[in-house]
């Protein structure tokens, strides 16, 4: 099994050499995926099928091996190793994104989506497009969007259910401006922190609480320490597959074509096991007495608006932010 370790330790000859991340013999490619997610998230699920259908459709000529449960490392790690060759394609979270590509921060911004059938009816979309057409200049090809589910607080210490409930909490976000602004906005402590610390962090009592979605929070344990869970669904932070735009570009036109064309079939995957999965993590979450509390969204949503306005003085994501709206 390759491990994060040999995968960097092996980047420069990659670089030097100006082979990338997939492996070929005897005219076979094997393109490596990772996810920092286990083995049956949805979003792995949807990319195992990716990796399927290629290996069917053309004889076993393209294939694809998966690394889940962050192998090859956090999400800023395989970003990297994806625009430098190593590996082929990532999942990433919108949040994990925002900073360095704007175009994808209107959809993790707070209460700009407002719910999955708008986040489909944008991903669907030329919206979409645009967006997943912006990650080609800084070496990556956008290939899906795929559904993340509405994020929610989550604390050890009380029920939050308006924004003065989240004053002097400590709550992990993601390592993005975007989250940042809106939390503190929100009235708590921002602490950014990569999801595989929170439980250590929410054990020691570095932390008060975070904000995610139901799946991360039972099958990362969180529901184990943070018994209180605001139904918020403040952000709809999709997660984008992304592919080396030097693995791309070594294809020729016709499996470019199938491999898009099977990413875009994955979406409807990604969709359907994350229904039963979502479904099944709220229902154990709930089963080990997760106390679940209805919010002031209005509340929260005004709390915001001077963050989002922030971020709307930038041309492309306030023409992006006009588009997302548009659709609601």
């Amino acid at each position: 099994m390759i491990s994060r370790r040999q995968v960097v330790a092996g980047s420069g000859l990659a670089l030097a050499t100006g082979a990338a991340g997939c492996t070929p013999a005897a005219g076979r490619t094997t393109f490596t995926a990772c996810d920092v997610h286990r083995d049956e998230y949805p979003t792995v699920v949807a990319v195992k099928w990716i990796g399927d259908q290629l290996s069917a459709q053309t004889g076993g000529r393209l294939s694809l091996r998966s690394y889940p449960s962050a192998q090859l490392g956090a999400e800023d790690d395989t970003i990297i190793l994806a625009q430098s060759g190593v590996i082929d394609l990532c999942r990433v979270n919108s949040a994990g994104l925002n900073n360095a590509f704007p175009m994808t921060q209107p959809l993790s911004m707070p209460f700009v989506i407002e719910g999955e059938d708008h986040l489909h009816a944008v991903c669907d979309g030329p919206t979409g497009q645009q967006i997943l057409q912006g990650f080609e200049v800084r070496g990556l090809v956008g290939l899906a969007i795929y559904d993340a589910g509405g994020r929610c607080f989550y604390n050890t210490h009380r029920p939050i259910e308006k924004p003065a409930d989240l004053h002097g909490l400590k709550i992990r976000v993601p390592q993005s401006d975007v989250f940042i602004e809106a939390v503190a906005a929100m009235g708590a402590n921002p602490t950014p922190l990569t999801v595989s610390a929170v439980y250590s962090s929410l054990q020691s009592r570095l932390i008060d609480g975070a904000e995610n979605n139901w799946p991360t929070f039972e099958t990362s344990r969180h529901v184990e320490v943070a018994k209180y869970w605001s139904q918020t669904r403040h952000s709809y932070s999709p997660e984008f597959l992304l592919m080396s735009k030097q693995s791309y570009d070594r294809l020729n036109g016709a499996d470019r074509d199938l491999l898009r064309d099977l990413a875009r079939r994955s979406v409807a995957v990604m969709r359907e096991a994350w229904k039963a999965t979502e479904a099944e993590a709220r229902d154990k979450a709930l089963a080990e007495g997760t106390q679940v509390v209805e919010v002031d969204r209005v509340a929260f949503q005004n709390a915001c608006k001077p963050a989002v306005d922030v971020r709307l003085q930038d041309d492309q994501v306030r023409a992006i932010h006009a588009q997302i709206r548009g659709l609601a």
